[in-house]
């Protein structure tokens, strides 16, 4: 089994926040994989399915951003998983707009979610970095990532969530290259 957390936080004020990125991840990749419904569990929303022949677990933490690390560790102790089988799906301010990019491990790069994480379970777990641009100046940084998404970029949006849910079998089987890859692809299209 995998988990598969993506981080924001929960309400509906924040549901088109740049921060929210991660959540939004994990409702397309649900719908699109035909995920069982949500349940609370784990300080958070869950949903349960397959992607090819992997059982993943989508893991929504309902503890707010900076408190993310508890949910998802009770969720892999529970499962008597490793930080291995972790991936999360956070936004990045370093990544240009609508750019995904997969790595195991690294730094926090300042995301409160990632620092609660590594304060629980270490940095050994795969992210999945969705970019979300850097506005310029570091005093701006706050309001871009806690604003939303504008609408001019919501076809972008939903094509690189879309394009994740797609090739959402290449991250499951761990070939992260091809996932980047071939979401790269779909975003050219």
């Amino acid at each position: 089994m995998q988990i598969w957390t993506g981080l924001g936080n929960p309400g509906p004020r924040y549901a088109l926040h740049r921060h929210n990125v991660g959540f939004m991840a994990c409702d397309v990749i649900a719908e699109s994989h035909d995920f069982g419904p949500v349940q609370k569990k784990f300080q958070g929303w869950v949903q349960e399915g397959r992607i090819g022949c992997e059982k993943v677990l989508l893991l929504k933490p309902a503890t707010f951003m900076n408190e993310s690390g508890r949910a998802v560790a009770e969720a892999l102790r529970f499962y008597k998983l490793e930080p291995d089988a972790l991936t999360v799906f956070h936004d990045e301010l370093d990544l240009a707009p609508f750019k995904v990019k997969v790595r195991m491990g690294g730094g926090l790069a300042g995301h409160n979610g990632l620092r609660s994480i590594n304060q629980h379970l270490g940095p050994d777990f795969r992210r999945v970095r969705i970019g979300i641009g850097h506005p310029g100046h570091k005093d701006r940084v706050t309001g871009h990532v806690l604003g939303n998404f504008d609408k001019a970029e919501m076809d972008d949006l939903a094509g690189m969530l879309g394009a994740m849910a797609s090739e959402a079998q290449w991250l499951a089987e761990s070939d992260d290259a091809r996932f980047m890859n071939d979401v790269a692809l779909r975003m050219q299209d």
